[in-house]
């Protein structure tokens, strides 16, 4: 992916992300060509919240810490939505993370 606007890039690449499979912002700032901007990577999809159905609750941190969850219209939405696809969560972690973590430098090849 050539990066033309790093926040239409960034909610380009979430959109990729497939249900049931998670990633990371660091991920995403990586495949990007901005290692470092994964702080940059939260405060995109943080402007996002009006865009029907988009799959922010799908990024988490490196850890697989669902982070961003205050961001939600609730503390457990980012959750319930990722139970809905299938996606165990554990005390605001996701179970399985290293088996469902979706890494766009390998799943989308460069």
């Amino acid at each position: 992916m050539k990066t033309t606007n790093f926040n239409n890039d960034v909610i380009e690449l979430v959109w990729l992300i497939p249900k049931g499979r998670v990633t990371s912002y660091g991920a995403i700032a990586n495949y990007l060509g901005a290692k470092k901007s994964s702080r940059m990577v939260g405060w995109v999809l943080n402007s996002t919240f009006n865009i029907p159905s988009f799959p922010a609750y799908r990024v988490v941190n490196r850890f697989g810490l669902l982070s961003g969850k205050s961001h939600f219209s609730s503390i457990t939405k980012m959750e319930e939505l990722l139970l809905i696809e299938g996606v165990e969560v554990e005390n605001d972690i996701v179970v399985n993370f290293k088996e469902i973590f979706w890494d766009p430098m390998i799943e989308l090849k460069l």
